[in-house]
């Protein structure tokens, strides 16, 4: 079996360029036709199996020495990671080095500067623990495609 989108609309694009190509060679399908016969490349039952299976995938897979960029309490970075812990499904602890590093206190008579940190984020690259403003304390920006 060939390997499946990585997403929903990564799968909803091809089978949107399936149909443009059976439309220019005279053979007219509407859209859910096209979905079904994709799933059925891929070797499922209908679009419904094919869909629960690529949305029941785990998110992102972070790897050591990948590159991100995000930010930490507020503050941009860039990084390279260190290590991965998988904690749950699709919840990552990872310890990054910033290329460099950030000061984590807002207090102007007094700075903490940290290079190295380690958070857990989601599916969505964000830590559930968030600063006093509301924004999660480790954002990371997640490549397209994963």
């Amino acid at each position: 079996m060939i390997a499946l989108p990585s997403s929903i609309p990564q799968a909803k694009e091809q089978a949107r360029r399936l149909r443009a190509k059976l439309e220019a060679e005279g053979t007219s399908i509407g859209h859910s036709k096209s979905l079904e016969l994709l799933a059925h490349q891929y070797g499922y039952r209908d679009w419904n199996t094919l869909h629960a299976k690529i949305g029941n995938r785990p998110p992102a897979v972070w790897t050591v020495s990948d590159r991100v960029k995000g930010r930490y309490l507020n503050q941009p970075f860039e990084a390279e990671i260190l290590a991965v812990e998988a904690v749950r499904p699709a919840w990552y602890r990872l310890t990054l080095d910033l290329d460099e590093a950030v000061d984590v206190v807002t207090f102007d008579g007094f700075s903490n500067f940290r290079k190295r940190v380690t958070g857990v984020v989601g599916p969505a690259g964000t830590s559930r623990e968030k600063t006093s403003d509301g924004h999660p304390q480790l954002a990371i920006a997640v490549p397209e495609g994963r």
